[in-house]
């Protein structure tokens, strides 16, 4: 049986400036490796120190020594180049201003070739100090062919998006298995991709690229399935979370979870979804009433994208409000997404990062107990 967290997080957390100034002195040649992970190990470990005193239930590296939450597959795999012409993949939106195409920045440009594992640098040092269950996160396959395929390049050598998907699934299947072989309590998947499917503006684009959105649906699921088999161990929590776009507190999607809530709910082979509740773009809660019996769900209703601190009473009501579709014991609370799931990370400072883990876990002992 997977263990019960109530107050948890995403994963990433915001890089202090001693990781930062470390990453940019290392990649203009001024630092050298060794450097740089002693200022990503200092950081870690007063971290780890800052959740535990905060009172969440999981522990994680913060993705201090990634460069973005889905960048360790990239750095892993050989094959990704950066293209000529770079196609929009995104069009980011707020926090004010006009919204913002951005373009392809890594596309595969060969046949793909892991060279180590996506999370080996960072596992080991996370369960050696963290003072309790420790979580890893790892990207879905289906992040990468919706913005590292490129016709005219990637079809050279997957002549579809599903051929790439595949691919990569494989690699990812390879690292949960790792993962769970090397004993980390907690895998969770991040799957931004799924937001495609229920954004009327994002599934017209999937169209415009000749591809049919209900059928990438449909094979994103059965691919994060094909990741996970043989995943559901005794003592060990397998979660996927859904996200809306979180850079630099913009987001790029918006649609609640009816769309896509039955087959995705209903047929992943994940112990708890992490699911973004902050803003009306989610939608309602009812899609929960498709919830196994089996599942648990991790209300995002605290942002991480905005500094403002929500009220517990608010909290409260809206956890209320949930337990209309999932009973109570099978809820969880964390914020709505990471912290920096970009190296530049969300518009606020880490004192205000910090307290909204605290309030995230004042609120679960208030609700649960413990």
């Amino acid at each position: 049986m997977a263990a019960i967290y109530r107050a948890d997080h995403v994963g990433s957390l915001l890089r202090p400036d001693e990781v930062k100034e470390a990453r940019s002195a290392f990649q203009q040649g001024r630092l050298d490796a060794d450097a740089l992970r002693e200022a990503e190990d200092r950081a870690i470990l007063d971290a780890l120190e800052r959740q535990r005193a905060a009172g969440v239930e999981v522990f994680t590296d913060g993705e201090f020594r990634r460069t973005g939450f889905q960048n360790d597959l990239i750095e892993a795999v050989e094959g990704f180049v950066t293209p000529d012409a770079p196609a929009v993949v995104r069009v980011w939106q707020g926090p004010g201003g006009t919204p913002t195409e951005q373009g392809t920045r890594q596309v595969v440009g060969a046949k793909l070739r892991q060279v180590r594992g996506l999370t080996e640098n960072q596992r080991e040092f996370l369960q050696t100090h963290a003072p309790g269950p420790v979580k890893v996160t790892i990207p879905s396959p289906s992040q990468f062919p919706a913005i590292c395929y490129q016709a005219g390049v990637s079809d050279r050598f997957y002549p579809t998006r599903s051929d790439l998907l595949w691919e990569i699934a494989g690699f990812i299947k390879a690292e949960i298995a790792a993962l769970l072989e090397a004993g980390v309590d907690y895998i969770q998947i991040d799957a931004p991709r799924y937001s495609y499917y229920v954004d009327p503006q994002w599934r017209q684009h999937l169209r415009d690229l000749g591809e049919d959105p209900d059928v990438m649906f449909g094979e994103a699921v059965d691919a994060d399935n094909h990741c996970l088999e043989g995943a559901q161990r005794p003592g060990a929590t397998v979660a996927l979370h859904v996200c809306r776009g979180n850079n630099q507190s913009k987001w790029y999607a918006q649609g609640g979870y009816e769309a896509i809530a039955e087959r995705l709910f209903g047929t992943l082979s994940v112990d708890r979804f992490l699911l973004e509740y902050d803003t009306e773009r989610a939608g309602t809660f009812e899609p929960l009433r498709f919830m196994p019996p089996d599942k648990m769900v991790v209300l995002g209703l605290v942002s991480s994208k905005e500094s403002t601190l929500e009220s517990q009473d608010y909290l409260l009501e809206r956890i209320e409000e949930a337990s209309q579709y999932v009973p109570p014991e099978r809820l969880a609370l964390s914020p709505q997404c990471g912290f920096a799931s970009t190296a530049p990370g969300n518009l606020l400072t880490e004192d205000e990062q910090w307290r909204k883990l605290e309030l995230v876990a004042e609120t679960c002992r208030r609700v649960w107990g413990g």
